[in-house]
């Protein structure tokens, strides 16, 4: 019954050899805990308000979470780390609401990431400098200064080596390695531009680079290897996407290297969605990247947004918010649902293999399921709201991340201080 319904089989879910629960307690206590994520009843869960930044939050990772694919059930215990214009970041317990450590003040951070084994934090400040520090404790590990006011993050790791790539206001990318923030590579992406579109592929193999700010400009994809490798007599090995004006962009995470991108279509107001698959074409003498378009399609937003919000489910769903709407699309461009649960704008969303969460400058967070129709595949149902708390204190949710079995976002204070709100479901 766990494998029909999760389809997975991980004995480490059972507990450890001083505790063994059975498959069929496993079962009955997932199945109680995802009533009640499914409900949202109160009783089903705590909210918890963390206060402590004296200024607004600029990102929300989560340090230590539930995993969706092995999730603990019997003893819960999350940590998140929230980046501030007060020049902290501070990580939480966010089941009793304590703070575990927040780092010396510095200039005003910009951006917040943690790696992918979830032991280093990476922040950047208003005057680009980029610092690392340990997960548990607290402490400074390196700093790196790239001089840029505004930076966009990304930590990931290939065969076991640890890199972050770096977008920069003035459009290039750096990339360092280890923990120590050693310089590899620096590359010129968009001259002039802020690069604040940077990803990368599944496989590792390939890096996409790009400006949301220019309707001229088209992303670049980069090979990973000529970024953490480069050869002194080549140059980094490059192609660009054949679309211009990128709004958003997200890699299909079931896929080696497909890339879904929102963009400009014959002329500024409309926009299309396109798909790519990108791979190496190696010849005798030289190795060249292939970026194949495979679909194409235009959006038809009710709303005009300057602001869109793009992730991926599996192979082949996409959730795009824009304005106050939410939609789900199959890769091929058909609509399979929309939803207007908000009465303002979405500001941020949170997607994986359980629920999709949406945070609205309305002060309220929207859950939607998944849920898997025999006729027509994979559909996302409405649930409920969790609301923020008093329009009269804040002005709306900025952010919100989720793991399994708890949901945090964060609110827009008058005063200028913002606040989480911890959501934990409790099994």
């Amino acid at each position: 019954m766990c494998l029909l319904r999760w389809t997975f089989c991980n004995f480490s879910v059972l507990g450890s050899e001083q505790v063994n629960h059975s498959w069929k307690r496993y079962f009955l206590r997932r199945c109680h805990l995802e009533t009640k994520m499914t409900q949202g009843k109160g009783g089903g869960y705590t909210c918890k308000s963390l206060r402590g930044h004296t200024g607004r939050v600029v990102g929300l990772v989560y340090l230590q979470g539930n995993s969706a694919k092995c999730p603990d059930l019997w003893s819960s215990s999350a940590t998140v780390c929230s980046a501030s214009s007060d020049g902290t970041v501070r990580a939480w317990n966010i089941q009793n609401g304590d703070v575990l450590w927040s780092s010396p003040a510095q200039s005003p951070l910009t951006g917040v990431v943690t790696d992918e084994k979830q032991e280093v934090v990476v922040t950047a400040d208003s005057t680009g400098l980029i610092k690392t520090w340990q997960g548990q404790t607290g402490q400074e590990v390196a700093s790196f200064n790239t001089g840029s006011s505004h930076c966009s993050l990304l930590q990931y790791i290939i065969n076991d080596t640890w890199f972050l790539s770096v977008g920069t206001r003035q459009g290039s990318v750096y990339t360092l390695t280890d923990t120590r923030l050693t310089e590899k590579s620096r590359v010129m992406v968009c001259d002039s531009f802020e690069v604040n579109t940077l990803l990368v592929s599944p496989d590792k193999k390939w890096i996409t680079a790009g400006t949301k700010d220019s309707d001229d400009f088209s992303p670049k994809i980069f090979s990973t290897e000529s970024l953490t490798c480069p050869s002194e007599d080549e140059d980094p090995l490059c192609q660009s996407v054949p679309v211009t004006g990128c709004r958003a962009a997200v890699f299909i995470p079931t896929q080696p290297a497909r890339l879904a991108i929102i963009h400009c279509n014959q002329g500024l107001n409309n926009k299309a969605l396109s798909v790519f698959d990108v791979s190496m074409k190696r010849s005798k003498y030289k190795s060249e990247i292939q970026v194949q378009q495979v679909e194409c399609f235009p959006l038809t937003l009710s709303t005009r947004s300057s602001h869109y919000l793009l992730e991926a489910k599996d192979s082949n769903c996409l959730v795009l918010a824009a304005g106050q709407e939410l939609m789900v699309y199959s890769l091929k461009g058909v609509l399979l649902a929309s939803f207007k649960d908000h009465t303002m704008p979405i500001t941020s969303i949170c997607v994986d293999s359980f629920r999709v969460v949406t945070a609205s400058q309305d002060l309220s967070l929207r859950v939607l399921t998944w849920k898997n129709n025999r006729d027509h595949g994979l559909s996302l149902e409405s649930r409920y709201h969790l609301l923020g708390g008093s329009h009269s204190m804040s002005s709306g949710f900025t952010h919100v991340t989720c793991d399994y079995s708890s949901i945090v976002a964060s609110t827009e204070g008058k005063d200028g201080k913002d606040v989480l709100k911890a959501y934990s479901f409790t099994s």
